[in-house]
């Protein structure tokens, strides 16, 4: 595929300091590192030896956390509990200079948290500590009131939904509505429960896992994936972007125009957070004036550097120049 090189670095150079409004499921990445030489005598399992933590925002939050990697600004909606958990994520938010102000505290529920146990950089063990409610009316209104309010200073919309309870079907219909009367764009990525939540929106962005549950074909071969492409896009009037993991992406587009995208990625290690990645990047570069194709491409880019990179990640701007650059060396 020939691109035009000099436009892409341009369009990167030009995401400095771009509204984006990230409204989803955030949540709090626990990394606790240590060293295993031996086994319990208490049980046949693992013992580790906690060498350091480290914390960094996940789920939605790791969406607007590559945002400001990429010299973006964030503005961030979610809910958090009122515990130490939620103070922590709101910390390490602001430390990374995103705006808080639109998270909220919900008595009835903990904010999520997922701590990972690693061993010699290979993980051992994920505990979740989540409790997925539908999101209560009177909460519901206090975020469609902050979206009111923010919408005019926004470049691109992002919704970000892991299905644990915040975007529910009156959020995303309010969402969708206000964005076309503001002709905002929408980018969502999306669950596979909340389909019909997504209409209208201006791009969606599953993983092929996702859009398979959301069509009913598997998708093995390039002309499924085409099948499921196009399928979706008629349903959901909606361009989609189709990401297959070590066979790149594919874009289908409104006016029918289909683009397969080779992947990027030099070596795999984990693929924690490839998504909010490509989400972030599409985010930025529509909001900088790219074609639906360029900001596939760039997010396309900024996958192949993220998945080589241990665990919840970021990647910045120069990492995707460098990406860009050694392709077009080659």
């Amino acid at each position: 595929m020939i691109y035009n090189y000099n436009n892409l670095y341009r369009l990167l150079d030009n995401f400095k300091d771009k509204n984006i409004l990230v409204i989803g499921d955030i949540m709090l990445d626990k990394y606790i590192f240590g060293e295993v030489s031996r086994i319990s005598p208490e049980a046949p399992v693992q013992i580790v030896d906690v060498l350091r933590e480290r914390y960094v925002p996940g789920g939605a939050a790791n969406v607007a956390n590559n945002i400001v990697a990429l010299d973006g600004t964030a503005f961030m909606i979610g809910l958090v509990g009122k515990d130490e958990t939620g103070e922590k994520l709101i910390s390490e938010l602001k430390k990374r200079d995103i705006c808080t102000n639109g998270i909220f505290i919900d008595n009835e529920r903990p904010t999520i948290q997922k701590v990972r146990i690693l061993g010699k950089n290979q993980q051992l063990l994920r505990i979740d500590f989540e409790e997925i409610k539908p999101l209560e009316k009177n909460m519901g209104e206090r975020i469609e009131n902050y979206i009111k309010e923010s919408i005019k200073d926004i470049d691109v919309t992002v919704v970000s939904d892991y299905a644990k309870g915040i975007i529910t079907r009156d959020l995303m219909k309010f969402i969708v509505g206000l964005c076309k009367i503001h002709k905002k764009i929408l980018i969502i990525d999306p669950k596979p429960q909340h389909k019909s939540y997504y209409k209208g929106a201006t791009l969606i962005t599953p993983n092929h896992k996702e859009a398979s549950e959301m069509t009913g074909i598997d998708g093995k071969s390039d002309k499924e994936v085409e099948k499921i492409g196009k399928k979706l896009l008629e349903e959901l009037d909606t361009t989609i972007l189709l990401t297959r993991g070590d066979k790149g992406m594919s874009l289908f587009e409104i006016n029918g125009k289909i683009t397969h995208i080779p992947t990027k990625a030099k070596e795999v290690y984990d693929v924690s957070g490839a998504g909010d990645t490509v989400v972030g990047v599409l985010a930025l570069a529509l909001a900088a004036g790219a074609s639906l194709k360029e900001a596939a491409i760039l997010a396309n880019h900024a996958a192949g550097v993220t998945v080589g990179k241990l665990g919840t990640s970021i990647v910045t701007i120069d990492e995707i120049k460098n990406n860009l650059k050694h392709e077009q060396k080659n």
